[in-house]
């Protein structure tokens, strides 16, 4: 390896690796800060702590490798433009594009890691990941109630709006779904404005208290014709006491791993076959309920003898007319009530292909997301290091300020054509790969220009056609 080479790759590594721990510090005090609520006043030991955190990681790699490949492009060949090391090297005979192949190789390199640690290490931490916040959330009853949301919570659905005090236990605003039979069934409603969560470390029984509140109760009648009222009771009550039972709740072992199955979990292969498997059950029930409604509303595919229709006798304009009023109306309220039926039975099924067909583009997008990263080592290194040629500008000052910009617009772009294509406002490839394919034609501008020793606006091609004119 030639002398330039070694001292590009050593000047580029030392400035890669300095800015990826900085901005890996950076965005694990972000996770942090998200889940301090989860963490803190729980009483949770160090180690489980370390874990959650190890856990998590992994999953900031995808934001932190392109940002930190941009500004680290930015800044080496800045502080080469900028303390004229680049013009005695173009001096010398040697191209832009010579001395950035060394880099391009370990850009390449880099790239292969970061696929295989999508591919491998990011879905079995958070496999990992979610299992271990679902157990430990589990172990700490207070932790396992999360504000604004339902929560399960043994036989209960819990939902509070807020929650206080040192541990957590206070709770306002309190929301209770009872399971029926521990069939899922909600028959039972319990609202209360302020609850306690009351436990002891020798009982396996949670106290729930629930203050100022009512409950509501599902009447399922005997009578069919009497269930559409929807009876049901209701009550108030001053102070109420629930006990849920935790015996089962307790049994938790922090390497258990219930928890497998979606999108972030799976590797390439797996995701290939999930996505087989999810499509193929699609189109069976789209297949299945076209003939569950050809059935329902009469739509059968038949052969017509046109020798028998002639024999049979024609049948009048109007088929109400050849039957009594009250006839007519008993006809009437059943074709009513079918179309009534199927018409909801048709947007019940519609719901519920949208939400499978948003999951399989949600897996689409995650298999997609692996390939993306990869690319996008390559595509910040080449946004970056001719940028940085062309501003002249090394440090932290300005080539930062180009690499939040440039970042911030490839990340935008990238979620909103996840998102839109999760929705199916666009096939799943294309918004997945939507930032990559936009920022392309700038990374090919900067390098032509970077090239050609041009800056990165040609100022002269702006006013020399005014001043032209204003001559004239």
């Amino acid at each position: 390896m030639k002398i330039l080479d070694k001292y590009l790759l050593k000047t580029f590594l030392f400035t890669f690796t300095t800015v990826f721990v900085i901005l890996f510090f950076i965005f694990i005090l972000q996770t942090v800060w998200l889940f301090i609520s989860e963490l803190a006043g729980k009483d949770l030991d160090l180690i489980l702590v370390v874990k959650f955190l190890l856990f998590s990681m992994p999953r900031i790699i995808p934001l932190v490798l392109p940002l930190s490949v941009l500004l680290a492009s930015i800044m080496t060949f800045g502080n080469l433009a900028e303390n004229y090391e680049f013009a005695a090297i173009k001096s010398s005979g040697i191209s832009l594009q010579r001395a950035m192949r060394v880099l391009i190789i370990f850009i390449f390199v880099l790239s292969i890691v970061a696929f295989w640690f999508a591919n491998n290490v990011i879905p079995y931490a958070e496999y990992k990941f979610v299992n271990f916040r679902k157990n430990i959330a589990q172990a700490k009853p207070a932790m396992a109630i999360a504000e604004g949301q339902f929560n399960d919570v043994g036989t209960y659905n819990i939902k509070v709006n807020k929650k206080s005090g040192e541990n957590g236990n206070h709770l306002t605003g309190v929301t209770i779904h009872e399971k029926a039979n521990n069939m899922g069934e909600n028959k039972t409603v319990i609202k209360a404005k302020t609850g306690e969560l009351v436990s002891s470390e020798k009982s396996s029984i949670l106290k729930l208290i629930l203050n100022d509140g009512y409950y509501y109760q599902d009447v399922t009648p005997k009578k069919y014709e009497d269930r559409a009222k929807m009876p049901f009771i209701k009550g108030k009550f001053k102070t109420q006491i629930i006990n849920i039972d935790l015996s089962e709740l307790n049994k938790v072992d922090d390497s258990k791993e219930s928890i497998a199955g979606t999108n972030a979990m799976l590797n390439v292969n797996e995701l290939r076959y999930t996505l087989d498997s999810l499509s193929k059950n699609l189109d069976n029930e789209i297949v299945s309920f076209s003939e569950n409604i050809n059935q329902r509303v009469g739509i059968k595919k038949f052969y017509r003898d046109p020798q028998k229709d002639i024999k049979k006798k024609n049948l009048p304009t109007d088929l109400l007319s050849i039957y009594s009023n009250k006839d007519k109306v008993d006809i009437l309220k059943m074709a009513g009530s079918n179309i009534t039926s199927n018409i909801y039975s048709i947007e019940t099924t519609q719901r519920d292909l949208k939400d499978k067909q948003r999951e399989i583009n949600k897996h689409y997008n995650a298999l997609y997301e692996k390939f993306v990263i990869a690319f996008a080592c390559f595509l910040m290194f080449f946004i970056g290091a001719p940028l940085g040629a062309i501003i002249r500008k090394g440090g932290l000052g300005l080539p930062i300020v180009f690499a939040v910009l440039i970042f911030i617009t490839f990340h935008f772009i990238n979620t909103f054509g996840k998102r839109l294509s999760q929705e199916g406002g666009m096939a799943p490839f294309v918004g997945s790969w939507m930032s990559s394919f936009i920022l392309s034609p700038l990374a090919v501008l900067l390098t032509y220009r970077a090239t050609n020793d041009n800056g990165l606006i040609n100022f002269d091609a702006i006013t020399t056609p005014i001043s032209q004119l204003f001559q004239k």
